[in-house]
């Protein structure tokens, strides 16, 4: 028994060919433009993301800062389950705010620390305790994630339009090789099927 050899021609949608149907021509061009937008839609998207991400990055370092807090109250000691990978438990604090409201609330401390003592806590404009700032390998990493994720959806998104576009011109080129079917069957006289 012999085998058959199948031959994959590249291309066949923009050579010459009789065969070669207007919906064959239309699906070569959604692919291409698929591809193309995929590809630029996706950096630009990327770059505009990475762009936005930096920018809420610098924001936020511009709207906090350090300033010094007061523990009002003796810290309890380490507590005995995992926590904070930092080993600071909550504690009573005062600090002064930039605008010198004098403001109270929880803060994280060392344990034990002794009423008095001084720790550095971080406050956006208003005052209010916030967390610190992202490192510059913290804000790196978001630049580049938000950059990178926003990129590939975006894509993604182009490509599922050009599938779909083609998975609507599969099936138009369906009906009309059974329309053609059906007319030459009909014409003969038989049926093929």
């Amino acid at each position: 028994m012999t085998t058959s050899v199948r031959t994959t021609v590249r291309w066949w949608r923009w050579r010459r060919n009789v065969l070669k149907r207007r919906v064959d021509v239309v699906e070569a061009w959604v692919v291409l433009a698929g591809w193309v937008l995929a590809l630029l839609g996706g950096v630009v998207a990327g770059l505009v993301a990475a762009g936005t991400v930096e920018q809420a990055v610098e924001r936020q370092r511009a709207e906090s800062r350090q300033v010094p807090a007061v523990v009002v109250k003796d810290a309890p000691g380490p507590s005995s389950a995992g926590g904070a990978s930092d080993h600071r438990v909550w504690g009573k604090v005062r600090w002064t705010a930039p605008d010198g409201s004098i403001h109270r609330d929880e803060a994280r401390v060392p344990p034990r620390a002794p009423a008095g003592s001084t720790h550095s806590v971080w406050v956006n404009r208003s005052g209010d305790l916030t967390t610190p700032p992202v490192t510059g390998g913290e804000a790196w990493l978001h630049t580049v994630m938000g950059g990178a994720l926003a990129g590939v959806f975006a894509g993604s998104a182009v490509l599922g339009a050009a599938w779909l576009t083609r998975l609507f011109l599969d099936r138009r080129r369906m009906a009309q090789w059974e329309a053609e079917w059906e007319r030459i069957d009909t014409r003969r006289g038989w049926k093929t099927g």
